[in-house]
């Protein structure tokens, strides 16, 4: 039997069903830790997608005018069964993106805070209430949902990102159609049942598998009123653009090149190790991945690359089915190949190899998408490696002799995700707190991403749009306010017509 063969068919999910694509487009979906294809995922026609967003935008209103306890009622639910359902989630995760069963179990955790965090959807929709402003008038204001709204999702968190990006945008009462990343389709699908199971109306969830043309059909359509995006900075500028340009309010969420600053207080050996976790854990496919190493003074360059060294070594990268590795492969052949490219240029630019990555033991006996940990140093600012995001298991190591060099190295690059820095200096980790500039920031944590109850979102190029993932901007992202001034006269007030513009005078009885 061929590979095509055994690869099953995928569908949409439209309606509250399971919907066979009409399209002849279809993509692959990988193992990435065998390279086999697991899945063909169909890419929907123009008309598949309108036929979508017109059944969610007739689910909308009776979802919109249930009461937020009952919807809540639902998300709860939800939550529950991704709990139960934990086990089978990691293996669906795995099995498409390659990560080890430890990191697809932290990214079920990690989204199910933002599910957490829509639950208290009925907090988050409170208004604010005035009594007599003037006039004997009282003023308040009320939050509705948008109507339909897009989520569009990136590969390297099949489950955490697009939980991130709907649990709210469902429980504040709109209609949420998903367009997971083809590469993997059915973690989302997976949800899918879930939400089903846990009682969401028909309709009120729906996820639309394709490519380019599916999402320029979410981003023209005018039936969709908001757009909420997470991939790599030059999509999310289209999107921004393109998305903004029909009228559509967007948050588009790009890639980072997020630097530990290693100041010379610092214990390196506990350095190295939160610098090892956080820069190759998933393959280095976190866009909140350490890309690199500023150090402070060429002896703590110095010292700090040997300890690197020595611990990279003792790495193992394999597939997610033996235990003992610590991150596997990443996502596609082309991936791979890119990063490879990314690794020479670097050298061909006068950077050197600390330690070689591009082909792991494994890889000689696997046909599955496997790079080692590589290590650049003598790495300078011009160079590509140091301007470009790598996604995959390329880190740099760069040398400065002052603090202040470093934070401007760091300020001067166009993208600003995450960063931070290692020091045991209160006033060293205060002037980098208030002069970095950069919308998520660390000290002496590896991974600064916020918990579910935190606004998540870079700076610059990182992040277009003024919305945030995660924390209470979800549901302002996810809302529109309507403020109202209300008065109920009574027979003896004074009814004169007046030209002057409205203001908080005191209403005149009649005489």
């Amino acid at each position: 039997m061929t590979v095509e063969q055994k690869a099953k068919t995928l569908t949409h999910f439209i309606n509250g069903e399971e919907v066979i694509g009409v399209s002849s487009r279809y993509s692959d979906v990988f193992n990435p830790s065998t390279g086999e294809v697991i899945a063909q995922v169909p890419l929907a026609t123009k008309e598949e997608v309108q036929d979508a967003i017109e059944l969610a935008k007739k689910a909308y209103p009776g979802w919109k005018n249930t009461a937020i306890g009952k919807r809540v009622e639902v998300v709860y639910r939800f939550r529950q069964l991704l709990v139960e359902h934990q086990e089978k989630l990691i293996d669906v995760i795995c099995e498409e993106s390659g990560k080890t069963r430890e990191d697809a179990k932290g990214e079920i955790l990690r989204g199910i805070e933002s599910v957490d965090m829509a639950i208290s959807a009925p907090q988050m929709l409170k208004g604010e209430y005035s009594v007599n402003v003037g006039g004997n008038i009282n003023a308040y204001s009320a939050k509705s949902p948008l109507g339909v709204v897009a989520c569009i999702a990136p590969f390297n968190f099949p489950v955490m990102v697009p939980l991130a990006i709907t649990s709210m945008a469902v429980a504040v009462g709109n209609a949420v159609i998903l367009k997971p990343s083809e590469r993997v389709p059915i973690s989302a699908l997976y949800l899918s049942k879930l939400w089903k199971e846990a009682g969401l109306p028909n309709g009120v969830w729906t996820v639309i598998n394709g490519d380019k043309d599916a999402v320029n059909e979410l981003l023209e359509n005018d039936n969709i009123q908001a757009i909420s995006f997470v991939g790599s900075t030059p999509v999310a500028e289209y999107i921004y653009q393109t998305g903004t340009k029909h009228n559509k309010r967007v948050a588009a969420f790009g890639g980072g090149k997020n630097f530990m600053i290693v100041m010379p207080d610092a214990n390196l050996e506990q350095t190295a190790n939160a610098f090892l976790g956080a820069a190759y854990g998933a393959a280095s496919q976190r866009c909140m991945a350490i890309s690199g190493a500023i150090a402070v003074g060429a002896d703590t360059e110095k010292k700090f690359i040997e300890i690197l060294k020595e611990k990279i070594a003792n790495l193992k990268v394999g597939p997610y089915t033996d235990p003992e590795v610590d991150f596997g492969p990443v996502i596609t052949k082309q991936s791979k190949e890119n990063i490879i490219k990314h690794i020479d240029l670097a050298l061909e630019e006068g950077a050197s190899l600390a330690v070689d990555g591009r082909k792991p033991e494994i890889s000689e006996n696997s046909n599955g998408f496997y790079l080692g940990a590589t290590l650049l140093h003598n790495v300078k600012p011009e160079m590509t490696i140091f301007k470009e995001e790598v996604f995959g298991p390329a880190r740099i190591v760069v040398g400065v002799e002052t603090l202040q060099q470093a934070i401007d190295l760091i300020n001067d690059h166009e993208l600003g995700n995450g960063v931070t820095i290692f020091t045991n200096s209160g006033p060293a980790a205060r002037k980098f707190q208030e002069e970095i500039e950069v919308g998520m920031v660390g000290v002496n944590v590896p991974i600064p991403i916020p918990v579910g109850y935190h606004n998540f979102g870079g700076w610059k190029r990182s992040k277009f749009g003024e919305g945030h993932m995660f924390g209470p901007d979800q549901a302002r992202f996810f809302t529109k306010a309507k403020t109202i001034s209300e008065r109920w006269p009574d027979e003896t007030e004074d009814t004169t017509t007046s030209f002057a513009f409205p203001s908080n005078d005191e209403i005149k009885p009649k005489e």
